[in-house]
């Protein structure tokens, strides 16, 4: 049988085109030279899972490991995932200052937020073991704690969005959206790196969880499956681009329980206490201790 010829798919003119687009595209973004480098998705997914090991080196980590070696795994294996973390960092500042890989800029940057994510680590540990518990106490069918950790997809959820929004909040966004974008991917709960979340924070089940990114949820909330917390309407400047970080998202006081598939749009409030039925569609803040459900609406 002769063998199959490139020309035969015309490979050479596809190639040809295909460059004419790049180049094209490049210069009308005025970056006629090669662009900066993106972080990378696979790189980021390895840092998520070594700071994973980090906070519960003996539920994430390795199944080996004793008292004494505990401390000696956290450091190392920390040590390696911030040097990568730093040059994803350090690629995404570059790309936004459009400068080389040696930039001074981009490097001081990137050092610093690692040094400021670093820090607030035992913060989140701290969030996560109250979310933890939330889940644990919150559902019937959790045998333990460590189950939770392992098995639900709103912990881990949780746990991306945690680390991301340290990063959202110290200058690294791009990151920040990548790392929420690898929880989406995996678990179907899509939260916003620059959402604000309390302490014990439990997304039962999860799927299809949409948290946009000026939400403001409390402490002790839970949601379940298909709630979206999301914004009313997009504004426009006047040359009808829309408009970049406006306050949107709903405000979730203490206390709430959101059930499934309710959808709350626009900077509203839900008052602390208060119960959102499933598949409700609410557009207008209630009062403290409410009860909104499809057939009813009251305070307590």
């Amino acid at each position: 049988m002769n063998e199959i010829k490139q020309f035969y798919w015309g490979v050479d003119a596809t190639v040809a085109q295909l460059r004419q687009l790049r180049v094209q595209s490049l210069e009308d973004r005025q970056r006629r030279h090669k662009p900066p480098k993106l972080p990378s998705r696979k790189e980021l997914q390895r840092i998520l899972d070594g700071l994973g090991a980090v906070l519960f080196p003996n539920r994430l980590g390795r199944p080996d490991l004793t008292e004494e070696g505990i401390d000696y795994f956290v450091g190392y294996t920390l040590d390696r995932v911030l040097h990568n973390l730093f040059r994803q960092i350090r690629r995404e500042l570059q790309f936004i200052l459009k400068s080389d890989e040696g930039d001074d800029t981009a490097h001081r940057q990137a050092i610093e937020i690692v040094r400021l994510f670093t820090a607030q680590l035992p913060t989140v540990r701290a969030l996560v073991d109250s979310d933890i518990q939330a889940a644990y106490e919150g559902d019937p069918a959790a045998r333990t704690p460590d189950e939770v950790l392992v098995c639900y997809p709103g912990i881990m959820a949780v746990i991306y969005h945690r680390l991301a929004h340290i990063l959202y909040t110290h200058g690294a966004p791009l990151v920040a959206r990548m790392i929420s974008e690898l929880a989406h991917s995996a678990t179907g709960i899509d939260i916003h790196p620059g959402a604000q979340i309390g302490e014990s924070f439990f997304i039962d089940h999860g799927t299809g969880v949409v948290i946009g990114e000026t939400a403001i949820i409390g402490q002790r909330v839970r949601l379940y499956q298909a709630v979206t917390l999301g914004a009313k309407r997009f504004q426009k400047d006047d040359n009808g681009m829309l408009v970049k970080g406006n306050l949107r998202h709903p405000i979730v006081e203490d206390d709430v329980v959101v059930y499934a598939g309710a959808t709350i749009l626009g900077r509203i409030t839900i008052g602390q206490g208060s119960i959102i039925g499933g598949n409700v569609w609410l557009t207008h803040s209630v009062p403290q201790h409410s009860i909104i459900t499809q057939a009813c609406e009251r305070s307590e």
